[in-house]
């Protein structure tokens, strides 16, 4: 029941946040066609609902040949392949507005696991990803609330950061998409969002700790 309700509020919300947002989304597109590479999006394509393949966008941020440079799919902490407006964009999350657009169309939810390219998927255990596929991904979740700082993380770890994210990231990521799932819902998925709202503003606070007391814990 509450899967056609999530439905119809996705719609509803991303309709309204699309025009809520316009003014900001313009003068965004302005200055990033104004600077760094010109472009404005960045489409990279992942896997959704059923295993389905979309394009998910964002507002470009990084060097367009970054997959193909030192550190490929991961961002580590002050990563130089970030271009400066970018890094604005990606502190404030402005650079993942454009998924609203997706959620409009039915891509992606408002709250869900965060959808993967294939490569970082890989790490994830079979009865985990069964399990995922099976709602569609989200916009925010569980995940990027507790790995607000995966930036971070990856550049202080002293692995690579491919093998840092398959070994220490994934396993613990796959861990709190089990709990979302678990507590598929509601007043879930409205607490998160407050959640992440309250992250971006104090990124260093510990609000998945304090508001979702049993949460899986990291090995």
């Amino acid at each position: 029941m509450y899967v056609a309700v999530k439905r119809l509020l996705d719609v509803a919300l991303s309709g309204a946040a699309i025009i809520v947002f316009l003014p900001l989304l313009a003068p965004v597109m302005l200055v990033l066609k104004c600077t760094g590479e010109h472009h404005v999006f960045y489409g990279q394509t992942r896997i959704g609902y059923r295993s389905r393949r979309f394009k998910m966008w964002k507002f470009a941020t990084m060097l367009l040949d970054s997959p193909n440079m030192a550190g490929g799919l991961h961002t580590t902490e002050g990563d130089p392949r970030v271009l400066p407006f970018g890094r604005f964009l990606r502190k404030t999350k402005i650079n993942e507005l454009p998924q609203i657009f997706n959620i409009f169309l039915g891509d992606m939810s408002i709250v869900g696991p965060r959808p993967l390219v294939d490569k970082t998927f890989a790490p994830y255990p079979p009865e985990v990803k069964a399990r995922i596929y099976g709602v569609r991904p989200g916009l925010t979740g569980i995940g990027s609330v507790v790995f607000r700082d995966e930036e971070r993380i990856l550049s202080e770890s002293p692995l690579p950061p491919d093998e840092c994210y398959a070994k220490e990231i994934a396993p613990y990521k796959g861990a709190l998409e089990m709990w979302y799932l678990d507590h598929f819902g509601f007043m879930t998925d409205l607490k998160l969002v407050v959640a992440t709202a309250w992250a971006v503003v104090f990124p260093k606070s510990d609000v998945a700790g304090r508001w979702f007391k049993d949460l899986p814990r990291r090995a």
